[in-house]
This record gives structure tokens, sequence and C-alpha cells, in this order.
């Protein structure tokens, strides 16, 4: 057995496909002056016909893992068009008469080389991403080449050094069973994408096998746990059989308990809402009997395409939105670009720290036009349901009030306008960096309601970037002080009588729910592919139990003992729940 770092999870058995790294081999080819108009040519014609392929690997992969993962394509594009990833290219034909090959191979290996010495996992990311296109790039200026081809008369596990978006967006999703990777961080796009598309995934064996995996290998990968078997034993694999058949039969039954009140055995209401990135997930919201949307990500309507969203158009998808979920409430969070979202119609500075930098609500103030386009879209959508309005990141009272005032101001001009709102709707901020957790009393003060953005909060709170693989293990959102600070701000917000609701991964992590049944949380927002799991986990849980569960965890050291303390009480709900 192989310890490496879950991914995805789900269990995958089957045999092994390698996908060797591929090293291109050519010559330097020098060229005449002459020939150096064809050269940019050749190179003109291989970026369009890369970019062509992208649109189209986007709009099938985008079927496939949904809107939200298929703009890490856009990042592909991107680089195609960067004016310095080109400049160093057509530099290299220019003044050293290289072939465009061999310039495109060498700005490759120049970039990747420069970025995998940056100690951040976003720099590496963005490094796997140039070396993902220059690959493509490459393919086209040197025509056919032998590729290693995954077979197609049965499923496998790939296994690979390194796993590029490309090469996923390219197998067939019903032929991959599992996938294993040396390098890479569970943050990664292909970590992503394989969540998205339902794959087990581990990564992480670099320097940990004794001999390589070779192909035909029968492997068992787990992605819960990180754990690779590599031609176990029959009592591994039977083993393994009858987990995975329970798994997949547990997944199936969940559709049962969709219709039923989520409510602890004595009989506390939990609402669980779900987080989407477009109206077209609404449809699963109500198939899984989410209580409402507690995290509509407005972004995603802003991506994909060559110009703004106007008004109307906000308020068509808005309005869509309130009246497919019935009465059910939706949260509409405001414009969140930034850090690792862009806009190719809207370009940013480059930042050396682009998570820290201008993003999210300190673009909306910035472009104040901009924003009020937005929240008189979302004002207008408030007549047709119950819509609430969330601004992100917000780190001071002095940027709520701003906010605040271009919301009045919103309002007066759709009352000159004789277009009719919701004067009162309900206004709340995310809590998602330190500043604001530490004044989340103050904020409270200002604002309706406050939500807890767990993946962003933790990270802030650690100092540990969650997308950098070589700290990736520091990145533990029950780490103690990330549990303080959770209480510091749940009371808070109980002290001055407003609302209080969890999202992100931990919101939706079924070990932390006695955590949040014993803070008195009663709202959690959650993926909408967890909730019926994290549904399930509320029904067989004590509500009254929990407040000792949460006494116990404030009293442990290290976040070793609180998952040993929540392993035990799940252990002890599914025996009084009898499942």
């Amino acid at each position: 057995m192989i310890k490496g770092i879950g991914a995805s999870a789900g269990i995958a058995m089957g045999k092994a496909f390698i996908i060797p790294t591929w090293e291109w081999d050519f010559p330097e080819k020098m060229i005449d002056v002459t020939d150096m108009a064809y050269e940019f040519e050749r190179l003109y014609d291989g970026i369009r016909s890369s970019k062509d392929e992208l649109e189209l690997i986007k709009q099938e992969i985008k079927e496939v893992v949904g809107q939200e993962q298929s703009y890490i394509f856009d990042a592909h594009l991107a680089i195609l068009e960067d004016p310095i990833f080109m400049n160093e290219i057509q530099g290299i034909i220019e003044r050293q008469y290289k072939g465009a090959e061999v310039a495109v191979k060498e700005v490759i290996d120049k970039f990747v080389g420069m970025f995998d010495l940056i100690d951040d996992e976003y720099m590496k990311e963005r490094a796997l991403d140039i070396k993902d296109v220059g690959n493509r790039l490459l393919k086209h200026l040197l025509g056919d080449l032998d590729e290693t081809v995954p077979p197609t008369d049965y499923p496998y596990i790939l296994v690979s050094k390194e796993l590029t978006p490309s090469q996923l967006a390219h197998l067939d999703p019903s032929k991959v069973l599992g996938l294993v990777t040396m390098l890479g961080g569970t943050h990664s796009h292909v970590a992503i994408m394989s969540r998205a598309m339902s794959i087990p995934f581990v990564l992480g064996l670099e320097g940990k096998l004794l001999r390589p995996i070779q192909n035909g290998d029968f492997l068992i990968v787990d992605g819960q746990d990180g754990t690779v078997y590599i031609n176990p034993d029959e009592a591994t694999i039977e083993r393994y059989k009858a987990t995975k058949n329970s798994w997949l039969q547990f997944k199936e039954s969940l559709q049962n308990i969709a219709d039923l009140p989520p409510m602890t055995l004595d009989s506390k209401i939990i609402h669980l809402h779900a987080n989407i990135n477009s109206v077209k997930e609404i449809g699963q919201v109500m198939r899984n009997g989410a209580s409402g949307v507690g995290l509509f990500r407005t972004e995603y309507l802003y991506m994909d395409r060559e110009s703004l969203p106007s008004e109307d158009e906000q308020f068509e998808v808005y309005k869509h939105a309130a009246i497919e979920l019935k009465g059910r409430p939706i949260v509409i969070r405001t414009l969140d670009i930034g850090g690792d979202k862009k806009l190719d119609y809207m370009p940013l500075a480059k930042e050396d720290n682009p998570f820290l930098g201008y993003r999210a609500i300190r673009i909306s103030l910035n472009r104040t036009e901009l924003f009020k386009t937005q929240l008189k879209a979302i004002l207008r959508a408030s007549t047709f349901g119950h819509v609430k309005i969330m601004y992100p990141m917000i780190t001071s009272l002095y940027e709520v009030r701003q906010a605040n005032a271009l919301l009045e101001e919103a309002k007066n001009e759709l009352r000159a306008e004789g277009r009719p709102f919701n004067a009162k709707i309900e206004v709340g901020v995310t809590i998602e960096v330190p500043a604001a957790a530490l004044i989340a009393d103050i904020l409270a003060s200002e604002v309706s309601f406050l939500s807890i953005g767990t993946n962003d909060l933790v990270q802030y709170v650690l100092a540990v970037d969650r997308m950098n693989e070589n700290i990736a293990h520091m990145y533990d959102p029950f780490h103690p002080a990330v549990i303080r600070l959770l209480k510091h701000i749940i009371d808070s917000a109980r002290r001055v009588g407003i609302p209080v609701g969890v999202c992100g991964e931990l919101a939706g992590d079924i070990r932390a729910l006695p955590i949040w049944l014993g803070f008195g949380i009663e709202e959690l927002s959650i993926s909408v592919h967890t909730l019926l799991q994290v549904k399930h986990r509320l029904l067989t849980s004590e509500y009254a139990k929990c407040h000792e569960v949460m006494e116990a965890v404030l009293a442990c050291k290290t976040s070793e003992e609180i998952i040993e303390l929540l392993a035990k009480t799940e252990q002890t709900e599914t025996i009084r729940g009898g499942n």
C-alpha cells in the first residue's frame, strides 16, 4: 500500500495505463533570413489552430464538468494571446534565426523553469498551463507525432508523472476509472476537474514507490484517504469490492431522502442551501431538496463572453433563478473577480500576489458604474422571489458603508425609472479574511446576515496557500486557531442578533457537522453534489449532544485530536441511526 494525497473521493479498481513523460526531441533548426516570413506564418498558423482547438475543448468539457471548470481553458487561451510570451518567441526567431518550434520550446523551458523556482503553487500551476499550451502549439508546428493513446477496449486507471487539463479533457470519461499522478496538488486544475467528473484521484506519489507502476498492473485507488494498492492480494481486492459496492449503493439511496425535512433526530431544523454558478444548476438544487441557494457566484455570468453583461441581461438571469426557486431564498454574491478569476475584456494589472490584491469588492467600489449596474439588476429581480445581496471579501465597516451607499443610489435610480424592487432587501457580507472575523460584531451591526467563507478564511488565518503542494498538508481547516475564530464570529453575530451561515468546503465536510450544530449554526451552504451526504449525516445526529462535542473540540490542542474526536462522534451516530 502506498500513501499519497486524496484529491477526489471514490474507489477505482482496474488495470494501470501509463502516460510517459513527453520529452520533445528535435534538431535545433536554423533558418535563413529569407525564410523568416515563412517561420512567422507557421507560428501564427499554429497559434490559430491551437486557439480553435482550445475553444472546441472548452465547449465540449463544459458539458461534462460545467461552466465553472471550463474557465480553466480561458487561461490557456490567454497564454496564446499574452504579448510577453509571444514577443519572447518572435524575438528568438528574429534575432537568433531559429525555427518556430525551437523558439517555442526555448520559451516554454524558460518560463516553466522560472515559475518552478517560485515557492507559490499559483505560479507553479501557471507553469503547468504554459507547458500544456506550449506542447499543443509544438504539436501543430511539428506535424504528426506518435502519442501514447489510451486503450478503447477496456476501462483503465491512468498513471502519469503529472497530468494537464488538456490531457484529461481528451480522455473518454467512461473509460477512466481513476487517476494517479506522482506530482500535483489537491487544488490544481486537474484535481478540480476530476472532482467535477467524479473520478477518484490520488496524487503525490513521487519518491514513495519501490518500483515504477507498469502498464497492466492491477491497482486499487482510494481517493478518499489517498491510498494506492499495486497488485494487491485477493483479500484486499474483495474487501475493496465490498466497500465500493456499499459506497455505490449508499449514493444511490441518498435520493430517497431528498424530500425529507433537514432535521436532526431531536427535530432541530438546519437549512441546507446549495452553492451554484448558473441558473442551469437550479434543477439539481430542487431535485436534491435544498432549502435554497446560499451562494450564487455571479462572476461566471461575466465570463466566457466579450463584454460586460447589461443590466437587463443580468436581471433576466436573477429573475429566472428567483422564480425557479419558488420562494426559497437565494443569496446573490456581487462580482468576485481577481485572484484566479479573470475577464479577458477587463484586463487587470499584473500583481505579485493577486489573492491579496485588487479583487472582489475592491474592484466594485472602484468601478462604481459596473457595481451599480449589477445592484440594479439584483434589485429588480427581488420582486420575483426571496432575493438577498452579499458583498465579497469585506475587510472593514467603511467598505460596507460605501457599498450600501451605492446600493441606495441604485435604488433611487430605479425609483426615478419607475421600476419596482424590494426596498427592504436583505444585505449581508462574507467573512473570509481575519480582519472581518475580528470585527464581526461591528459588521453585524450594519448588515442583515453574515456568511463565513471557509475556503479563504482558513488559508488567510494559517498563511497557507491551499494551492501549494509543498505546504498542502498545512492547509488544515480543523486547526484549533480556525475553530476558535469560527466560534468568535458566530458568537459575535449571535450577540448582535443576526443569522450567520457557513459556506465553502468545510461547510460540506460531514466530519464538521457536529461542530456547526454545537455552535448553533442553522444554515449551511454547500456544493449541490454533497448536499444529500450532509443531509444523511444530519438525519442521524442529535442536536442536544453536539454542544458537548463542541465543548470537547474547543478543549483539543491539535487538529489530530479534533479529527479523532469527530470520528468517534460519527461512529456513535451511525450506530444510533441504524446505518
